[in-house]
């Protein structure tokens, strides 16, 4: 006798229903910066595009902006906590190996029980967490979706370290992903090249530290060039799959939001992919600085509050960063 196994009814696509991002009220311009590097406002803008970002206070921690993020994400989805089926929060400077952050912002958003782990995967982490999602609401294992993106990274850098101190800034953006009766989530175009790890990371690892407290403080590190031309040259490609696998032409977009991690590299990416005049680029990083996970959900968020782009539109998102991970989807704007 043969037993047929029940699954859940599937759904057959997804969207995002809605955006919401925190920023911390610090503001921090470059000549702040300068105090304690020797550089100057010309050079990071010519290196960067940064003209200021925010630094959270020394009691703010990613928990608290993850969860402020998160309720404006709820809330502008109408929907109440207790209706979301799953909960990935995207992270790579959340200070604890476990429990997870993302079970307690659960917990303090007012949606316990429900499944919640974090992910991994530094500045691509957002992206992953909205293919993950999708996949999950489609199999019909969840009706909602609440996605998360936050970071503290002034935590995890020295603030005389003149190779990195005026790249990062702090700050977190969440979205719902729900059902959908047509397609809002393209295929997710995703990898990584653990070849690479020697190229951004943070190191030395919690055992070192314990051996030898005073020298083996975990820090950021980033081997910028290198970086710089993995991104320029991949990452060009991996969008136009991504493009390509919506089944879509790079002028019917009408955002492109990369992460936010240099504008050198959105310049490079925007000529690589022939990004027509009309489609809005993302250049959130001027004021928020690059913000790792939570740089691409801060920048949809502005692009949905100031109108930069219709509600309904399409746009391209892609991550990358330490691993060397990266993720990119075509989505339709909430």
């Amino acid at each position: 006798m043969t037993v047929s196994i029940k699954v859940p009814t599937p759904n057959a696509f997804t969207r995002i229903l809605s955006v919401g991002a925190y920023s911390p009220s610090r503001i921090v311009d470059n000549d702040e910066v300068c105090l304690k590097i020797d550089s100057n406002n010309e050079w990071i803008v010519e290196r960067s595009g940064i003209q200021e970002r925010r630094y959270a206070a020394e009691d703010e921690s990613v928990l608290d902006m993850a969860v402020k993020a998160a309720k404006i994400a709820v809330e502008r989805a109408g929907i109440d906590p207790s209706e979301i089926g799953v909960l990935l929060l995207a992270s790579c400077t959340y200070p604890y190996l476990t429990p997870s952050a993302a079970v307690q912002v659960a917990a303090q958003i007012g949606a316990v029980g429900i499944p919640a782990t974090d992910i991994s995967s530094a500045c691509a982490g957002f992206c992953y967490g909205v293919g993950m999602a999708s996949d999950i609401i489609r199999s019909g294992n969840a009706k909602y979706a609440l996605v998360i993106g936050a970071e503290k990274l002034t935590d995890w850098f020295l603030d005389d370290d003149r190779s990195i101190a005026f790249l990062f800034g702090d700050g977190a953006g969440a979205v719902i992903i729900g059902p959908s009766d047509t397609p809002g989530i393209g295929p997710t175009v995703w990898g990584s090249d653990g070849t690479q790890t020697a190229a951004l990371g943070i190191a030395p690892s919690f055992i070192e530290q314990r051996k030898d407290p005073a020298n083996n403080v975990p820090m950021l590190y980033m081997q910028g060039q290198t970086v710089f031309r993995w991104a320029i040259t991949e990452m060009a490609r991996v969008a136009k799959e991504a493009v390509d696998a919506a089944g879509i032409t790079v002028d019917q977009l009408d955002a492109f939001i990369p992460h936010q991690a240099n504008n050198r590299i959105t310049d490079a990416l925007v000529r690589s992919l022939k990004i027509p005049e009309h489609v809005h680029v993302s250049r959130d990083i001027v004021t928020s600085g690059n913000t790792s996970a939570a740089s691409i959900p801060i920048a949809m968020s502005r692009v949905v509050s100031e109108g930069s782009a219709p509600s309904g539109g399409l746009a391209l998102i892609i991550g990358f960063g330490a691993g060397l991970a990266y993720a990119a989807q075509v989505v339709t704007l909430p």
